[in-house]
């Protein structure tokens, strides 16, 4: 059995989302807070912003979240050979879920984890919008660092992190 016991290492995890401005960011820098120690947080995009969302960018620095090191990115950086192997790949919106990904070095296992583009919301709700894609992702993520490193194989394990994702608004909270 190939449990995590035995392997003690940092995962790697990549979240996508198309423009690498908003949910990816803001994942990337919530699980490296998170879950230090045990993950290593990166994001990218298909077709990378010029620079993340300022509002993105904004409620991070008021959660004294360190900026430096947040930028918007290719997910092609992340499939050059030179790159870190990914353990863990998760799209945070549907229309990266939908497009052919490239092939990721080290076969990392994928998940889903839908959350509404709070970068499509202009004017006063955005603010809002962004308030709850954060609440809904460090919900996420804090299942995710919760997960035990003993007791569960590699498949096991994987099926845990893909269910994050179905898991309903309802059932993760608020908070």
């Amino acid at each position: 059995m190939n449990d995590r016991s035995a392997d003690a290492r940092v995962r790697n995890v990549l979240f996508l989302c198309t423009g690498n401005s908003a949910r990816s960011i803001i994942a990337e820098a919530l699980l490296n807070r998170a879950g230090a120690g045990r993950f290593r947080a990166f994001s990218a995009g298909s077709d990378p912003k010029p620079a993340p969302h300022p509002m993105a960018l904004e409620i991070l620095a008021e959660l004294e979240f360190p900026l430096d090191g947040l930028r918007a990115k290719s997910w092609q950086e992340f499939a050059a050979p030179d790159a870190p192997t990914m353990d863990l790949v998760i799209t945070v919106c549907d229309s990266a879920a939908g497009e052919i990904c490239p092939v990721w070095p080290g076969r990392p296992a994928m998940a889903h984890w839908g959350i509404e583009d709070p970068a499509a919301v202009e004017g006063a709700g955005q603010r809002e919008a962004f308030l709850t894609a954060l609440r809904y992702l460090r919900n996420r993520i804090a299942l995710l660092v919760n997960l035990p490193d003993e007791g569960l194989d590699e498949l096991q394990w994987r099926d845990r992190v893909r269910s994050i994702g179905k898991i309903g608004e309802g059932t993760i909270g608020g908070g």
